[in-house]
């Protein structure tokens, strides 16, 4: 069983972050996976590895320090995030795998909406696309990833850029590299509301999820397996 949950309207980022980490180390064998929707107040956080010299020019945007693998990146109004808590062993995953599965379920639905140019960069998880007139390698962030897992459950996730003043980008060195442009849906030209990406990419990772059940043995491959539950937090 895999639970969704929504969170409404804008949410600091970390009372999310603290819920993720109860829910993690309080749950069993036998608790359900769950991968959570939100959307973010402004704020700067740090992975483990992230070195503070990647932030540039905060201004008024909080900055966070946190448990999840990576760098520093930037979450705002009108990007999709998306934080599965799974316990990996459920799908026959391992780190690797679980990390090309959130790529790809990104992938899958930037195609959905049109951005068919979407890939990956080696040595650089997350997804990217082309910039129009430049070479060939010359690629644009459009979706971030930022992992931790504990005792083989995973938590944090993924954020897709939708429709966002990326104007707080420029105030850090994304992911830690130096000059890496960022980029959203809405400059590519699509029109597509927050919600609608959001449900699109869980839609994604669940059809992967479940075709992994089904593999594993542990569950049927079809919509029962999803349970949806609406999550409202003030």
């Amino acid at each position: 069983m895999i639970k969704i949950k929504q969170f409404e309207g804008l949410s600091a980022y970390e009372p999310i972050w603290q819920a993720m980490q109860q829910f993690t180390a309080a749950r069993d064998a036998d608790t359900a996976d769950e991968i959570w929707q939100v959307e973010h107040e402004p704020v700067y956080t740090l992975g483990q590895a992230a070195k503070p010299e990647h932030i540039l020019n905060a201004k008024q945007i909080p900055i966070v320090r946190c448990n999840r693998g990576g760098q520093v990146t930037y979450h705002g109004p009108g990007q999709v995030v998306v934080y599965p808590l799974l316990q990996l062993s459920r799908y026959q995953m391992y780190a690797k795998e679980y990390v090309a599965c959130l790529e790809d379920a990104i992938i899958a639905t930037l195609a959905h909406f049109g951005i068919t140019n979407a890939c990956r960069k080696e040595k650089a998880p997350g997804v990217y696309v082309p910039m129009a007139g430049a070479a060939a390698d010359d690629l644009a962030k459009i979706a971030a990833l930022g992992v931790k897992i504990s005792n083989g459950c995973t938590y944090h996730g993924l954020a897709i850029n939708v429709a966002m003043d990326l104007d707080p980008f420029l105030g850090i060195n994304p992911c830690g590299y130096e000059g890496l442009r960022t980029i959203d849906m809405k400059s590519l030209g699509v029109k597509a509301t927050v919600q609608a990406v959001s449900d699109k990419v869980v839609a994604e990772l669940q059809h992967i999820l479940v075709s992994k059940l089904k593999l594993s043995g542990q569950g049927a491959a079809d919509r029962s397996e999803i349970e949806e539950i609406e999550w409202t937090v003030s």
